[in-house]
């Protein structure tokens, strides 16, 4: 029997639901996050819009209690980047993930003068484990201690060859701008998992972003795509294998939801590095190409986003100045006028959340 061919809309809906962009969920903040599969904080308040979006009657609260009882971290994961993830899960899936973040070093490291890479580990090991440590102090030392050593290469291996947590604080979005690091044994009280769970991690994926190509889950991952192919390939039997309208075969959980086509999605704002928007090697689900250079940004910046009829239709932003906390709204599409007062109604509420100790606030349209 012939594979089944997907249409763009079933692709996007088929991904909003499991993204919960169909309708607000009621499970935890954690709950959440592991569905998400980690969820990427570059911007400390990114992950606090991102719950805002997918779950009803979200507060700040809520997230800031689960990272301070230490259910919920902040770390390095895929793609080499600070991801906000569930304590569980990293112990789970840390292990799978060193060839990323090692072969993340490698490529910055081989351009630059040799190190010691074992002296390098140790010594910041030992210094981390006296005290939480920032990254200034971290550098400093190594600069000290090995002064004829390129300090940026020494810095990133300690960053993706440590186990390491930042430290939050009780105030704003849980983490400060010069954060430090603490190893993450001692903030967890437990080891990372020695066992490779890169097996699960790729369900998990599939179920989190799918359906979705071999190439999808390399992007999202940064694993190698030959060893995803491998795993693919045990995975088949136990997985639904449909094909996009150019014949490319897409892999999906068994136990996946199937909404309409034309099933009608909300508006929904989604934070700056939302990963809906960075987690397919072809972004067309969500993003039709020719919107990309006002969602994908220099220096790696990805724009906060406005999702109208379940595809990116707008971008947004919020500025504060003398008490008044605006959210300026660019349009990408033509937009009806039902769509605008929509956007505008949950604008209003996203400012409020964003800002919440604002005198005023504004709606703006950059037209």
């Amino acid at each position: 029997m012939a594979d089944r061919i997907l249409t763009l809309r079933e692709i996007n809906r088929m991904t909003l639901a499991r993204q919960m962009l169909l309708e607000r969920s009621t499970i935890s903040p954690t709950a959440a996050i592991e569905q998400l599969v980690g969820m990427q904080a570059q911007l400390a308040s990114a992950p606090y819009v991102g719950l805002w979006t997918r779950l009803k009657d979200f507060q700040r609260s809520d997230l800031a209690s689960v990272i301070e009882n230490r259910q919920v971290i902040k770390v390095t994961m895929m793609r080499a980047t600070l991801h906000l993830v569930s304590a569980a899960d990293y112990v789970r899936f840390r292990t799978a993930l060193n060839p990323v973040l090692e072969g993340a070093a490698e490529s910055i490291t081989k351009k630059r003068t040799p190190i010691d890479k074992d002296r390098v580990l140790k010594v910041a090991h030992d210094f981390i484990a006296e005290k939480p440590r920032t990254f200034a102090e971290i550098s400093t030392m190594l600069s000290t201690e090995m002064p004829d050593s390129d300090v940026g290469a020494m810095r990133y291996t300690v960053r993706t060859h440590i186990p390491l947590v930042q430290v939050p604080v009780t105030t704003g979005w849980s983490y400060p701008g010069t954060p430090a690091f603490t190893l993450a044994d001692d903030w967890l009280g437990k080891s990372i998992s020695p066992e490779d769970h890169t097996r699960e991690l790729v369900l998990r994926y599939l179920a989190t972003f799918g359906p979705a190509t071999i190439a999808d889950v390399q992007t999202w991952s940064f694993l190698k795509l030959a060893d995803l192919k491998v795993i693919i390939e045990s995975l088949r039997p136990e997985l639904i294998v449909y094909r996009d309208e150019k014949k490319k075969e897409l892999f999906d959980v068994k136990d996946a939801p199937l909404p309409d086509a034309n099933r009608s999605v909300p508006i929904r704002f989604l934070p700056e590095f939302d990963n809906l928007l960075l987690s397919h090697k072809v972004r067309t689900r969500v993003v039709a190409d020719e919107h990309r250079k006002k969602v994908y940004l220099p220096a790696l910046r990805v724009a906060a986003t406005i999702l109208v009829d379940g595809f990116v239709g707008a971008v947004w932003k919020v500025e504060k100045a003398k008490g008044t906390a605006t959210i300026s709204i660019e349009p990408l599409v033509k937009l009806t006028k039902s769509q605008r007062e929509k956007i505008a109604s949950e604008a209003e509420n996203l400012v409020r959340f964003v800002e919440a100790d604002a005198k005023s606030y504004a709606v703006k349209w950059v037209e």
